[in-house]
């Protein structure tokens, strides 16, 4: 009778030790699955990013400057007197 409840115990705590090792597979099975999906979505925002700023699928043309119409834009010549002088003084 002994053995009978001594072999029942034993195994009882094989087949729980064994759910507790399932269930700390399944966890870190479930923490990795999760890891993958935020990656995945990572790299189709990346990809979206990327097709943006390579422009291939952008027509562009009809924003483009046609340089005869910069003649009509008048130059800007810079002022030479420029004094920083004033900035510093506390008298002012």
């Amino acid at each position: 009778m002994k053995k009978l409840l001594l072999s029942l115990a034993f195994t009882a705590l094989h087949v729980m030790a064994a759910n507790a090792e399932n269930s700390a597979v399944e966890k870190k099975s479930d923490v990795v699955k999760k890891h993958i999906q935020e990656q995945m979505q990572r790299e189709q925002k990346y990809a979206k990013e990327q097709k943006f700023y390579q422009g291939k699928d952008y027509n562009l043309s009809a924003v483009e400057v046609d340089p005869s119409d910069l003649d009509a834009i008048p130059t800007i010549e810079p002022e030479n007197d420029f004094d920083m002088t004033d900035v510093y003084r506390d008298d002012i």
